[in-house]
């Protein structure tokens, strides 16, 4: 940190230096310190004008436009999650909860929905608590899903530009965390009670997590991709009578 310090300092001192000796040779050349002096004042006076138009308009529209870029690149990457792992997971988990009906209408989105809409069920799954009871056989297939999805888990991980989406990071992490501890388990058949409770929780942060995430995701592509949107709502996890082929 020191060194990079002392070389701004060194620099910073050398192009005051070559600035002086410019000015000097002007000097030595036409002998007029009154017209060194007008426009050099004209120039600290523009300064001030530069640093508002570069630090506080240019800069603050090039960082405008680099988040929109990386927002689209990190809408690609959850989209990439939802197809390979995310809607199953939602389809495999939702079975555990017992009040899955108390939200199944809600969740049914469609092409007439708007931005109200949206608001609405964030607003009802805020509100909204599961009730996870899960079985052995449940648990067992999604560990086998989980464990065939490792690897694209660990690299979505590895992604830097998922630092800046904090929600779907959490997300990725119970559902790795989850992965993690299903795949330790070699039998559900002699778990003991208070271990499946254990794991229930695992999967009940999992679950939440997931629905939030799928419900901001299905609102981007009905924004922005409407094919997409159209696949996602006849795959939608939590419509029985959903089905991918059009009639």
């Amino acid at each position: 940190m020191k060194s990079r310090w002392k070389w701004q300092l060194f620099l910073g001192l050398g192009l005051i230096f070559l600035s002086a000796l410019v000015y000097f040779i002007h000097y030595l050349v036409f002998r007029d310190v009154h017209h060194i002096f007008i426009y050099l004042i004209g120039d600290i006076g523009f300064v001030f004008l530069e640093v508002l138009l570069v630090t506080l308009i240019i800069h603050r529209l090039l960082i405008h436009r680099e988040k929109q870029i990386l927002i689209k690149k990190l809408n690609m990457v959850i989209g990439v999650f939802f197809s390979e792992v995310g809607t199953n997971l939602l389809k495999q988990i939702s079975a555990f909860d017992k009040k899955v009906k108390d939200i199944s209408d809600h969740l049914v989105v469609s092409d007439e929905w708007a931005n109200k809409e949206f608001i609405r069920l964030k607003k009802y799954l805020y509100r909204y608590e599961c009730d996870i009871d899960v079985n052995r056989a449940g648990l067992e297939k999604l560990r086998d899903i989980l464990v065939t999805k490792r690897t694209f888990l660990v690299n979505l991980l590895e992604n830097p530009n998922l630092l800046e989406h904090d929600s779907f990071t959490d997300t990725l992490w119970a559902v790795f965390h989850l992965a993690e501890e299903l795949s330790k388990r070699d039998n559900f058949a002699k778990l003991p009670q208070t271990d499946l409770e254990h794991l229930a929780k695992d999967v009940k942060r999992s679950y939440q997590n997931l629905i939030g995430e799928w419900i901001d995701y299905i609102e981007h592509l009905k924004e922005s991709y409407p094919y997409l949107f159209s696949l996602a709502i006849r795959t939608n996890p939590f419509d029985k009578s959903a089905s991918v082929v059009i009639d």
